[in-house]
């Protein structure tokens, strides 16, 4: 009996005392996280700083009064509401492109069987291993000979399709069990019907990826714009705010107060859509 209880008694102990040899596990998570928080807080607090703040050799942890006319600014030293209008219709157009080309373009490399397909696959692949300096004066040239610098579609254009994007779907349709389009074929769909009906559902995964990569990747873009685009008003919000830097002077308070505002619709997005995107990425397996 005595037996009986101790051993129902440090039964009862032994939740609590797992419990309280892991409060470190929370402090080291803790710390984590607000070392990762740290440079965004930063952020805020230098677009809130005067220059001399931010220059200053003792660091300024709170500016004391806050300069609130620092975002102002913004909208007098930048085109910001045209360059914002820009990057939206940049990344929504590629976005789009990316979705219905890659999805295209993965599906017919993963089901479908025509002569020189591996050759193209391998082509296509091949992109991958090659930085995308190497061919920017080609690509520059493109654009120059259909007149399209400071143009919208000169931005637009080398991002409709990638070749990530048609590894992604290409990975995505071979993992679906080729059960499904046999069923699709018996009950007489044609392929489109198929990939359209059946197989694309089945995708939304990682077509959420995809579409997460391409927006981000799209709106952070800095070297493509600056090689098309030669007027402010032309230029996405990336290219932009490298114009608030110049070779004697940078007032890094407006240009910490411009990175945030064109940070905040990418942080909504995310905010509003983050149920999406983590399902989306843990579906998908990529990290």
């Amino acid at each position: 009996m005595t037996s009986t209880t101790t051993t129902r008694a440090r039964g009862i102990r032994r939740p609590g005392r797992r419990g309280g040899s892991h409060w470190w596990i929370h402090v080291v998570l803790g710390v984590g996280g607000f070392a990762m928080a740290f440079p965004f807080l930063w952020q805020i607090i230098m677009s809130l700083s005067t220059n001399a703040q931010v220059q200053s050799v003792t660091p300024t942890f709170w500016p004391g009064e806050l300069q609130w006319q620092n975002y102002a600014q913004v909208f007098e030293r930048l085109p910001f509401l045209s360059q914002l209008g820009t990057s939206v219709m940049v990344t929504v157009i590629r976005t789009l492109a990316q979705i219905v080309l890659c999805t295209l373009a993965g599906y017919a490399f993963a089901r479908m069987r025509f002569r020189g397909r591996a050759i193209l696959l391998a082509i296509v692949l091949s992109i991958l291993l090659v930085p995308s300096q190497v061919y920017l004066i080609s690509q520059y040239q493109i654009v120059q000979g259909l007149g399209w610098l400071d143009t919208l579609m000169g931005i637009v254009a080398p991002g409709l399709f990638s070749a990530f994007g048609t590894f992604l779907m290409r990975t995505a349709f071979l993992n679906l069990p080729p059960e499904l389009e046999e069923a699709a074929r018996m009950d007489g769909a044609n392929p489109f019907q198929t990939f359209w009906r059946i197989m694309l559902p089945l995708a939304r995964p990682s077509i959420s990826v995809l579409a997460i990569t391409t927006v981000l990747w799209s709106w952070n873009e800095l070297l493509w714009p600056l090689v098309v685009s030669t007027r402010a008003e032309d230029m996405p919000l990336a290219a932009g705010l490298a114009t608030l830097s110049s070779d004697r002077t940078i007032d890094y308070p407006v240009l910490m107060a411009a990175s945030l505002l064109a940070m905040a619709p990418v942080l909504i997005m995310f905010i509003v859509l983050q149920r999406r995107v983590i399902d989306g990425l843990a579906s998908s397996g990529l990290k």
